[in-house]
């Protein structure tokens, strides 16, 4: 360094050290090296400085992307209790209608079985009558057959 420049170090947001280049107070020389040094000394304080400023942007887009994440998130979580709240809904109903289903269900088929029974005992008690009225027609033959044989 010369003696026209004094440096200092300056700790940035991340924890990063720069060097900042603080301008000596000239004496009036307009001597073509320091008026470089100068610019360079500003070029350098316009650098850090946009430095600070891409950071920043950088950390604020990450707090959106956060922001935007937790959003989604939140959104999506939801999304899904309300399709898991209808979804139970819907097993409710099913089941309800199920029921329903199967108790019309098993009143018509108490409903078949006794005109089933029903019918299967009808037709025992005609059946059972045909056979009484043959086998006592079949009696009555017999008896008169034997009768007549007796007779004669």
């Amino acid at each position: 360094m010369t003696k026209n420049q004094q440096s200092r170090k300056v700790a940035s947001k991340e924890g990063k050290q720069a060097v900042e280049f603080v301008p000596e107070v000239s004496n009036g020389d307009n001597d073509p090296l320091s008026e470089l040094m100068n610019q360079t000394q500003a070029a350098y304080m316009s650098y850090l400085q946009a430095q600070r400023k891409v950071a920043a942007a950088y950390q604020e887009h990450q707090r959106q992307g956060e922001r935007a994440y937790k959003e989604i998130e939140e959104q999506s979580a939801n999304i899904c209790t309300e399709t898991i709240e209808q979804a139970a809904q819907a097993l409710e109903k099913a089941e309800r209608e199920a029921e329903e289903a199967y108790r019309e269900a098993k009143v018509r088929a108490k409903q078949v079985y006794q005109v089933r029974v029903s019918e299967a005992l009808r037709i025992r008690k005609e059946t059972v009558e045909q056979a009484w009225e043959v086998n006592k027609g079949n009696s009555e033959r017999i008896w008169s057959i034997f009768q007549g044989e007796m007779e004669r």
